[in-house]
C-alpha cells in the first residue's frame, strides 16, 4: 500500500519559519525536520514507549486514505477527461458525485479538528461514493475507469498526463485488500499487533468490514480519532522532552550516571588523599580532570543534555548514533540549555576545585 499511495503523494513542506515546538499532527504528516520528524517519533514509540503498533496502525489509516483519495482521483478524471460527455458511460448520480467532490488535492491524513471544512467536506464526499461502489463490477464508473487504464478498449487517448494521477493505477480491489488488512493486523482479538481500544469502536469497524463490506476511510475515523488523542496525550510529550529538550537517549543516559558517578568518585578519594598526604596545592590542580569529567556526565544525566554535541548541532537517535539538528526552533533551543548546562557545569567543578586545593594539607 505503501509503494502507491505514499510514494507518489506530494510530501508536505517543512515549516522553517516555525518559532515554536511542533504539534503531532506536523510530525505525523511529515512537516518538521529532524530530530522532531516523524522518524524520530517512530524510533521513539518503538524504543521507548514501546507501542509503536498504535504509531502502525496511524500510519497504516493515513495511507488507506490516500489509497482512496486516488481511486477517486482517477475515476473523476476518467470521466470527466476520457470521456468528457460522461453520462454516456457513467450514471448521471455517479457522475454527477465525483464532480462535485473536486480535486482533492490535500495530501495529508490526520482528524478532522486540523483539516479545513472543506477537506472534510471533500473526506466525507468520497467516502459516500465509495459505500455507494462496493461492487466495482457492476459500477458503469468503474467501467470508465477500466477504459481509462486500458485505452484500447474505447479507442481514446493513450496518455494522458495530470501530476495529480498516481504512476499507478489503483483499483478498487486494492482498497479492500487495504481495510482488511488494517481490520485483521491490529483490530481484531488475537491480531498480530492488536493495539487495545474501547470494544464498541472494534465491534463497529469489524460489522461495517465484514458484514456490510465496507472500505471507506469514515470506517476508521473513530478508532485513528482515539489513537491520536492517546499518542497526543501519553507519548508526544515525553518525545518532545528528549528530543526537543534533550539529546541523549535513556541507555546512554545511565552510561553517563555510571561514568559520572564512578569519576566523582574517583576525584574525591584523590583529592582526600592528597590533602592527607600534605601533596602542594599545584599537584591538587590535576583534580580538575576526574572533576570535571564527573560534573559533566552527572550533568548530562540530569538535563537529556550534552553540551557540546548539541552546541555542535547533533541528537542521538539510537545508541551512539548521532544525526543534525535540522529543525530551527529547535536547534536554538538545544543551544541555549548547552550554555546553561556548560555555565552549571562550570560552576560547579570551580567550586569543587577551589575547595580541595584551598583546603590545608594534614599529614596522618
Amino acid at each position: 500500500m505503501g509503494d502507491i499511495a505514499g510514494s507518489h503523494t506530494p510530501s508536505p513542506q517543512p515549516d522553517l519559519n516555525r518559532n515554536r515546538l511542533p504539534s503531532l499532527f506536523e510530525v505525523l504528516s511529515r512537516r518538521t525536520l529532524p530530530p522532531v520528524d516523524l522518524y524520530s517519533f517512530y524510533i521513539y514509540m518503538r524504543d521507548q514507549q514501546r507501542s509503536v503498533d498504535y504509531l502502525d496502525f496511524w500510519l497504516d489509516v493515513a495511507q488507506h486514505m490516500t489509497l482512496c483519495r486516488h481511486y477517486v482521483r482517477e475515476l473523476r478524471r476518467s470521466v470527466l477527461v476520457v470521456t468528457p460527455d460522461g453520462e454516456k458511460v457513467a450514471s448521471k448520480r455517479s457522475s454527477a458525485m465525483l464532480e462535485n467532490i473536486g480535486d482533492m488535492t490535500h495530501p495529508v491524513a490526520g482528524p478532522s479538528k486540523y483539516q479545513t471544512d472543506k477537506e472534510n467536506n471533500q473526506d466525507a464526499q468520497m467516502s459516500q461514493f465509495l459505500r455507494e461502489d462496493l461492487h466495482p463490477q457492476d459500477s458503469p464508473v468503474s467501467d470508465v475507469s477500466a477504459a481509462h487504464r486500458n485505452p484500447d478498449l474505447t479507442g481514446g487517448p493513450r496518455n494522458i498526463s495530470e501530476s495529480s494521477s498516481p504512476a499507478h493505477t489503483v483499483a478498487r480491489q486494492d482498497i479492500r485488500a487495504s481495510a482488511e488488512k488494517i481490520l485483521y493486523t491490529f483490530l481484531l482479538p488475537g491480531a498480530e499487533r492488536e493495539i487495545i481500544l474501547p470494544n464498541n469502536i472494534t465491534s463497529d469497524i469489524t460489522t461495517a468490514i465484514e458484514e456490510y463490506g465496507r472500505d471507506d476511510p469514515e470506517v476508521f475515523d473513530l478508532a485513528k480519532d482515539y489513537v491520536f488523542q492517546a499518542m497526543e496525550r501519553d507519548a508526544f510529550p515525553g518525545f518532545l522532552r528528549m528530543k526537543a529538550l534533550g539529546n541523549l537517549i535513556p541507555p546512554t543516559l545511565i552510561l553517563r550516571l555510571i561514568i559520572g558517578m564512578i569519576s566523582m568518585f574517583g576525584a574525591f578519594w584523590t583529592a582526600f588523599v592528597l590533602i592527607f598526604l600534605d601533596e602542594s596545592r599545584r599537584s591538587r590542580l590535576y583534580l580538575i580532570i576526574p572533576f570535571t569529567f564527573g560534573v559533566y556526565f552527572l550533568a548530562s544525566f540530569q538535563y537529556t543534555l550534552d553540551p557540546v554535541l548539541a552546541l555542535l548541532g547533533f541528537s542521538e537517535y539510537t545508541p551512539f548514533d548521532f544525526s543534525r539538528v535540522r529543525e530551527p526552533f529547535v536547534r536554538r533551543l538545544l543551544v541555549k540549555r548547552a550554555l546553561v548546562v556548560l555555565a552549571i557545569t562550570a560552576l560547579v567543578d570551580a567550586a569543587l576545585l577551589l575547595l580541595f586545593i584551598l583546603v590545608p594539607g594534614r599529614r596522618l
